[in-house]
């Protein structure tokens, strides 16, 4: 795979993916990322890489919160003796 396919695929990654598959995606660019030979290509990923990394992480975080979009309950603090 050349360069710019290797860049084309990546932002076709970026594009198309979903909060379900981020992880797979975010896999395949690391991978992806690894076979470009010289860092000057890979700062020209760097966007694409962000990206995924960014909703990778708002997706990760939003997934443990089970009451999504509720507030939490306000906990009275204890009196102390």
């Amino acid at each position: 795979m050349t360069v710019d396919e290797t860049l084309e695929r990546l932002k076709e990654l970026y594009y198309r993916t979903t909060q379900s598959t981020i992880e797979d995606a975010f896999d395949e660019a690391i991978d992806l990322l690894k076979t470009m030979p010289s860092d000057d290509d890979r700062e020209r990923a760097a966007v694409y890489m962000e990206g995924l990394a960014e909703m990778r992480h708002e997706w990760k975080s939003n997934s443990g919160n089970k009451r999504s979009g509720k507030p939490r309950p306000k906990v009275k603090p204890k009196p102390t003796p």
